[in-house]
């Protein structure tokens, strides 16, 4: 028999005084009210209720028995209350993961916002270009950048991530316009070490010829920083780099040569009811960055 079931009739029998009126309760017979109680009787070895021909009363272990009956029914009851709640309403703790570059710029202000409409959910955002194991790292959802592998996971496609080169218009005037990857052999380039070797500065097919970078940071921000100030050339997401361009304070470069963009994914694991936190927050990153939202206006910054 089910353990709890057999409590809540046990519970039922001691508040409606007999096992009749415990079995109206339940729509079951009184022989059956009877086999709950005696299932409870015989796990614990004791009697719970001593029965004359005209009623019944608790024994000593009996009543201390129902007061911990009660108190488990409570939690379960507000356990399932909870869940209940967490299925209507969005709230509770979210935990999402995406590159830095696209998490900085464009997740932060955006889950910002998403907060902002779901006073009752919180959320934590880990940046990081590697990897990671959404089940076994406890995440709800991760943007990734890239070809997927099978993973078992839902995938819904966003927006392409595109690159973009350019540099300072001091560096520009200083050093000269590059027209082909060849002619960076004579600039400064600054490499992103996230990219694998063999990729770095593979623009459209062709690797441009040049030595090895002189500045090197596994942050798109530090490389964009460096552009800024002048020492060099840049290549990195054009979401970094766009109210720059759109400022003047960086002018874009090589356009034939640029990488094709990347697609990108937000994923998730899959759930047969998935709770009202995690598809708000889908549906708020799909409204602004899904293949039918608008592209975001550059900011003047």
């Amino acid at each position: 028999m089910d353990k709890l079931r057999s409590m809540e009739v046990f519970v039922a029998v001691v508040d409606a005084g007999s096992l009749s009126a415990a079995a109206d309760t339940f729509r079951i017979s009184p022989v059956m009210v009877g086999k709950h109680v005696k299932f409870l009787e015989e796990r614990l070895g004791a009697r719970l209720l001593a029965r004359t021909t005209r009623r019944q009363h608790l024994t000593e272990i009996g009543a201390q028995y129902l007061a911990q009956c009660r108190q488990i029914l409570a939690q379960v009851q507000a356990a399932e209350t909870g869940a209940e709640a967490m299925r209507a309403t969005p709230r509770g703790k979210l935990k999402i993961t995406a590159p830095v570059s696209f998490g900085s710029e464009c997740l932060a202000p955006l889950m910002a916002d998403y907060l902002d409409a779901y006073p009752e959910v919180s959320l934590e955002l880990n940046l990081n270009d590697r990897l990671v194991d959404l089940v076994e790292e406890g995440y709800d959802a991760a943007i990734r950048i890239g070809k997927l592998d099978d993973s078992g996971m839902v995938a819904r496609p966003l927006q392409p991530y595109a690159m973009v080169i350019c540099a300072a218009p001091a560096y520009l005037e200083k050093h000269g316009v590059p027209h082909t990857p060849d002619d960076l052999a004579r600039h400064e380039c600054l490499d992103f070490v996230q990219w694998a070797r063999h990729l770095r500065w593979r623009l459209n097919g062709k690797e441009g010829a040049r030595e090895e970078s002189r500045f090197r940071s596994n942050n798109g921000q530090a490389l964009r920083v460096a552009a800024l100030h002048g020492f060099g050339i840049v290549m990195q997401a054009e979401i970094l780099m766009a109210g720059d361009i759109a400022a003047g304070r960086l002018l874009p470069i090589l356009a034939d040569y640029v990488p094709p963009a990347r697609p990108m994914h937000l994923v998730y694991a899959r759930d047969r009811q998935p709770t009202p936190k995690l598809t708000t927050l889908i549906e708020f990153i799909l409204q602004r960055y899904g293949p039918a939202a608008a592209p975001p206006p550059a900011t003047l910054t």
